[in-house]
């Protein structure tokens, strides 16, 4: 019985060879498996054209948008790659003869590569910044994660009581994603939010405390004190440790330069870029805190059960948490040398 499938160029190949080696059809079909018909119409097609391609795939239809309007569109996402489904194709029905569907541009714009993805939210970087944060990169490029496995991080972050997520989505390909004209800038808020200050080192999670939205440096010493100090001592008994903080303003006071100083022999303080949250494992904590919000059934209805909220997802995170951020440090430091100051994947 004959095969339910279009045969392959290699298959007719073979038919032909066994047919001019002087093969008879139904010698052919016994070798092959192929029926008479296929093996009659493929020798014949052959001897009348010399060729055993098909040309099946010729066949169908047209596409509604052709090659010319594959282009137009590439150019109208150039221009601007937050149209919608809906705009694009109004813009694009306006330009041609025959309209299409919704449903028609959507399979255009799959077949072309792209996909509605949300825009990545990096740090606004002034040149000044970009700068910096190269000469950081630059002086941190031989550590080890051995070298990194010293560094206690530190960070503040803010929670709000209802997560709006008001992202909007642009058209991209998939090796787009750090296309700066595919970003959306990321400008901190600071109102009606829980604000926590936390810390950790490769080696353990320190406390999640809660903290007012305006950071002094009296209550910043008492953080120092009572919680920095001790974790640093018994961490790293040795005093070759290193201290992260960010460029928040209670963390240049002079009571807190004065204390550091005091401090000198028992730990380091680690130089930081500004806008640099992207190198923080604390900054990726903070993402799993949030999703552990919205993954939560009884979302905090109050700020004092924010609160609780937080401190509880917080002391659940395990080592794999941050501990592969860490390790990754290296690397992260050569992409921060490879875009020259800007913003990376991690």
């Amino acid at each position: 019985m004959g095969l339910k499938r279009d045969l392959t160029d290699f298959e007719k190949g073979m038919i032909v060879g066994a047919r001019r080696s002087g093969l008879s059809v139904a010698k052919t079909v016994k070798l092959f498996g192929f029926s008479k018909a296929a093996i009659s119409r493929v020798y014949n097609e052959w001897a009348r054209t010399q060729n055993t391609s098909s040309k099946r795939m010729l066949c169908g239809r047209r596409p509604l948008v052709d090659e010319r309007g594959r282009l137009w569109v590439a150019q109208a996402l150039t221009i601007n790659r937050q149209f919608t489904v809906e705009q694009l194709t109004s813009e694009y029905n306006c330009e041609v003869q025959r309209p299409i569907s919704l449903n028609t541009m959507r399979r255009t714009l799959a077949c072309m590569g792209y996909n509605s993805r949300r825009p990545r939210r990096v740090p606004l970087l002034s040149i000044v910044n970009r700068q910096r944060r190269l000469q950081w990169a630059k002086t941190h490029q031989q550590w080890t994660v051995d070298d990194w496995k010293k560094v206690v991080w530190s960070d503040e972050s803010q929670f709000q009581l209802h997560h709006h997520n008001g992202r909007a989505r642009v058209w991209r390909k998939q090796h787009e994603a750090m296309d700066p004209s595919f970003m959306v800038k990321n400008v901190e808020m600071d109102e009606g939010c829980v604000k926590i200050w936390g810390m950790l080192s490769w080696h353990a999670l320190g406390s999640l405390i809660p903290v007012d939205e305006n950071l002094e440096a009296p209550a910043y010493l008492n953080i120092l004190g009572d919680q920095v100090h001790p974790f640093m001592t018994i961490m790293y008994p040795k005093g070759d440790g290193y201290f992260q903080q960010d460029n928040t303003s209670c963390h240049g006071a002079t009571s807190v330069c004065e204390w550091f100083e005091e401090h000198s022999s028992e730990m380091s303080i680690m130089t930081w870029p500004p806008q640099s949250p992207d190198i923080s494992p604390v900054e990726h904590l903070w993402d799993e805190l949030e999703h552990s919000m919205c993954r939560r059934e009884c979302p905090p209805s109050n700020l004092e059960q924010l609160r609780e909220a937080l401190i509880s997802a917080w002391s659940s995170l395990t080592p794999e948490h941050y501990r592969n951020h860490i390790e990754s440090l290296p690397r992260q430091v050569a992409a921060i040398i490879r875009a020259k100051g800007g913003p990376t994947w991690y």
